[in-house]
């Protein structure tokens, strides 16, 4: 199992803050079933700059601290960034790092909307041979109240990954079901834990494809194993057409 969201290097955001939290959380995602992680820390929010050539230097010193741990776990470099206007320069220049240095970049929107200038830069990060995979749209409060915009971008290119704990209903039931809904309506590509810690934000990958098995069956079970796997070897992931969503009209978006 591969994870694609995990804010597991040490001292670096909000996730762990010491090797040895790390270090739990790494003994944590095994348990789970995970044998891939990768490491993505924020990058430009109003607190943490977490720029590429950092953050491969210290995915490199995680990993051989696991080696040393005898932790059958390996760790690729990535980067939760958040959106900004600039993103394309930051790209060019080496700053922003797409996952396990392939086309797919994670974007972070504001909690409570999605910036204007959204479907311009993503436009433009295609061009540039980037392809943007929006995180955790499901804990948008913009998104929530106007999932027409979320069809919109995936529409036109954006790929989505839904957090494991909002499908365990660890946000509240009313995340838990707009999960299920963007999920039934072939609005996401990734299930991803987004884990911060061993404790309260911890791994519940196998919980969430457990749901999503007993809902929907193996073939959608399949769907979100594969395509992690796809991702960080840079391959073309599965995507469900979400043309769809007009025939089923599940978020009366029409």
């Amino acid at each position: 199992m591969i994870d694609i969201h995990c804010h597991i290097l040490p001292g670096v955001d909000d996730g762990a803050q010491s090797l040895s939290d790390s270090i739990h959380m790494a003994r944590k995602a095994v348990e789970q079933g995970i044998h891939k992680i990768v490491a993505t820390p924020h990058h430009l929010t109003s607190s943490y700059e977490n720029p590429k050539q950092s953050i491969i230097t210290r995915v490199q010193e995680l990993n051989e601290a696991l080696h040393k741990e005898r932790i059958e776990l390996e760790v690729l470099p990535g980067q939760e960034v958040r959106i900004h206007g600039e993103m394309v320069e930051g790209y060019a220049s080496g700053d922003i790092l797409p996952v396990n240095h392939t086309p797919y970049v994670l974007v972070e929107f504001p909690s409570n909307h999605v910036p204007r200038y959204t479907e311009k830069l993503f436009y433009d990060l295609q061009v540039n041979g980037l392809i943007p995979v929006i995180v955790h749209p499901e804990r948008n409060r913009e998104i929530i109240e106007r999932p027409e915009l979320l069809y919109q971008l995936v529409k036109k290119g954006a790929l989505t990954q839904i957090t494991a704990g909002s499908v365990c209903g660890d946000f509240g039931k009313k995340i838990k079901n707009f999960s299920l809904q963007i999920i039934e309506s072939n609005l996401t590509h990734f299930i991803a834990t987004d884990a911060h810690n061993s404790t309260n934000r911890t791994f519940k990958m196998r919980e969430a494809l457990a749901i999503i098995e007993r809902r929907y069956g193996n073939e959608l079970l399949y769907y979100f194993e594969e395509n992690p796997a796809l991702l960080i070897d840079g391959l073309s992931v599965y995507r469900e057409d979400p043309e769809r969503v007009k025939r089923k009209k599940i978020f009366n978006l029409f």
